[in-house]
């Protein structure tokens, strides 16, 4: 018996998702547990696995902004007729059309000529009285209604960032070709050029992360929060990490300072609950466990994949774990599970050689860290002038969970253990 495939909901309040693309074809065989398509949700993009086994049969929707539920394909025994499911699913989907056959370039540029010849007409007519060229008004289309797109107009669109439902389509029935996209990202680029007009611009539409990661921080801003800065000899946090490395065995992650940072951190937190705790509707979660979040800049935007039990962890298993989530955050491979349940977060950016910096608290988390450059810097060492490599440190704090001492307090612990790790370790 065939079975719908519908637009899980992957997390609390998630209510639409973006396909992306398929990862199987009409006709092909899968099997549950399989990656069936890309799903863009409003955190992460990930891989929609098969609840059955069968073959395929139809892809109700091939791309584009679906709601949680919505029935986007159909399993079934080969050969099965699926005709009365997908009259039912597609008259439950708002009328939603079948997907189309994938088009390559050539049907493309062969759909073009006809567009452009039934437009020359005109001016055919008349050759002796040249018409300008009349620039294309935006569609109007009805609220909701999915746009008529090739698979490889809505690529390049994807990919350029703009909005499909603004660029008038020339192939049949209007649907938007891949020579429309192109002719629409050049068009802001042409107006620039104008006489009188505003310099050239790149319009980029916001992607669904970007817009959760707006949404967040416009969030945060409107908690009342401080900053307290410290700086550390690092000494002793460069010697741990060094020392960790020689005795390294073959196939070990190499633990960078990051991660023995995270270890302190971490034993810090458990000392200081009020620190190690979350916001939310007037009430404050306080955690047993440090769940540290670490900001890793993807392609895609800002994410802050979780590590768990950091308090609990060597440094070389956090090395380890640190690895995987920042090289599957790197290649759009992250699970929602991944960016769920943190305590606390640490931004690093050291390696870009900034100093020192204000993060932007983490809601619901109360706290997080800001971690700058080791730098030597002068400093008096048993009375005289001396260098010291110094790393400075600076927590932003919701002062509605935490008080100015709650928030010293531990940043005077982190600056303890960082210039003593063996006390952390």
């Amino acid at each position: 018996m065939a079975t719908e495939v519908k637009l899980p909901r992957l997390g609390q309040g998630m209510e639409s998702g973006t396909i992306v693309r398929w990862l199987k074809t009409e006709g092909d065989a899968v099997s549950k547990g399989e990656p069936l398509y890309e799903l863009d949700t409003d955190k992460v993009t990930q891989e929609v696995e098969a609840e059955s086994d069968g073959v395929l049969l139809k892809i109700v929707i091939a791309d584009g902004e679906v709601d949680v539920g919505t029935t986007v394909g159909i399993i079934g025994a080969q050969d099965e007729d699926v005709t009365a499911i997908l009259a039912e699913a597609q008259g439950g989907n708002g009328g939603a059309p079948a997907s189309a056959p994938a088009e390559d370039v050539a049907a493309e540029t062969a759909e073009a000529p006809e567009a452009q010849e039934s437009e020359s007409e005109p001016v055919a007519e008349h050759p002796e009285v040249p018409e300008p060229e009349e620039q294309p008004t935006t569609p109007v289309r009805a609220e909701g209604e999915r746009v008529k797109a090739s698979p490889l107009a809505r690529r390049i669109a994807r990919e350029r960032g703009l909005d499909l439902s603004q660029i008038v389509g020339t192939g049949p029935e209007g649907r938007v070709i891949a020579e429309d996209v192109e002719k629409g990202a050049l068009r802001p680029a042409a107006a620039a050029a104008a006489p009188g007009a505003q310099p050239e611009f790149e319009v980029v539409e916001l992607t669904s992360i970007r817009k959760t990661i707006a949404r967040r921080l416009t969030e945060a801003w409107e908690a009342p929060v401080f900053q307290l800065t410290v700086s550390a000899d690092a000494s002793g946090l460069v010697a741990t990490r060094e020392r960790m490395v020689e005795l390294l065995r073959e196939g070990e992650t190499k633990p960078t300072v990051s991660d023995v940072l995270t270890r302190i951190v971490a034993s810090a937190l458990v000392r200081h609950p009020p620190v190690n705790a979350n916001f939310v509707e007037g009430k404050i979660h306080r955690f047993a466990a440090a769940n540290i979040g670490l900001a890793v800049a993807a392609p895609s935007g800002l994410v802050v994949p979780v590590l768990r039990d950091a308090d609990r962890k060597s440094v070389q298993r956090i090395a380890a774990d640190r690895a995987d989530v920042v090289s599957r955050a790197r290649d759009g491979k992250l699970q929602l599970a991944d960016l769920e349940g943190g305590t606390f977060t640490i931004s690093n950016l050291g390696m870009y050689g900034i100093e020192q910096f204000v993060a932007v608290l983490n809601p619901p988390q109360v706290a997080i860290l800001a971690v700058g450059s080791i730098e030597d810097r002068a400093a008096v060492i048993d009375g005289e002038l001396g260098v010291v490599p110094t790393i400075t440190m600076t927590l932003t704090c919701d002062h509605r969970a935490i008080d100015g001492s709650e928030g010293a307090e531990f940043l005077r612990t982190v600056k303890q253990l960082v210039e003593t790790p063996a006390l952390a370790l």
